[in-house]
């Protein structure tokens, strides 16, 4: 992520106190970015050593959501701010949160590494991650789209989610056929479905993202609005 630009959005007094919570944010945002890289190709490369690796770095998001949310409460107790100011660290909050669980679902995504698949399982996990890049495009933008605070490139980005959830449901009726076809091979194919649901469920999470921007810049909150209402921004 690059340098986060905000002069434009927050009052003076609140750039001291937001310039370590923010590079911490980016920070963030490009841990659970590198993890969601690294999961994929752990599965395609069939590195279990890359997959363990995922999962024994999550602490560290962690340890970022935690720290960053303390900050952000510190920071309401000091200047108790109004309006766009606490918009702003409100969507803070919020982006974190669902950083936090894409970090969570990336460790799902790993465990497919793990697992011993058979020549013909693995074209379906060529499938998956087909769906996995295109879902790590979808973060890469959310995330480039919070470091600006670009409320056009939110509504944007904010529409890939119905490709995504298109690409998924493609994904699992392949899933689903290849089980009844051969049900010694449930147990494997129930790692790739996890998997795959973990894709779409970060989908869902930049969606998130997107729509705390919209909130911060627009003060409108467009949780639970259709996508129609949020393109006629």
């Amino acid at each position: 992520m690059d340098n986060i630009n905000l002069g434009r959005h927050i009052s003076g007094q609140f750039n001291e106190d937001l310039e370590n919570v923010i590079n911490h944010v980016m920070h963030m945002g490009g841990l659970v970015e590198q993890q969601l890289s690294d999961s994929l190709t752990a599965v395609n490369n069939d590195d279990e050593v890359l997959a363990r690796k995922v999962l024994a770095t999550d602490y560290k998001v962690n340890a970022l959501e935690v720290s960053i949310d303390d900050e952000c409460t510190r920071i309401i107790a000091k200047r108790q701010p109004a309006a766009g100011d606490l918009r702003l660290i409100m969507a803070i909050i919020k982006a974190i949160a669902d950083l936090e669980r894409i970090g969570d679902e990336a460790q799902k995504i790993a465990r497919v590494a793990l697992e011993n698949f058979s020549g013909e399982q693995k074209a379906l996990l060529l499938n998956l991650d087909n769906l996995g890049r295109k879902v790590l495009e979808f973060l890469q933008a959310a995330l480039d789209a919070f470091t600006r605070m670009d409320v056009e490139a939110a509504v944007k980005t904010h529409q890939s989610d119905e490709k995504i959830d298109r690409e998924y449901e493609a994904l699992m009726r392949q899933l689903m056929t290849y089980m009844m076809e051969d049900p010694r091979s449930i147990p494997q194919i129930m790692t790739v479905i996890w998997s795959a649901r973990a894709l779409e469920r970060i989908g869902d999470r930049c969606q998130n993202i997107c729509e705390h921007i919209i909130y911060f810049v627009k003060g409108k909150d467009v949780r639970h609005t259709t996508a129609e209402d949020i393109r006629s921004l």
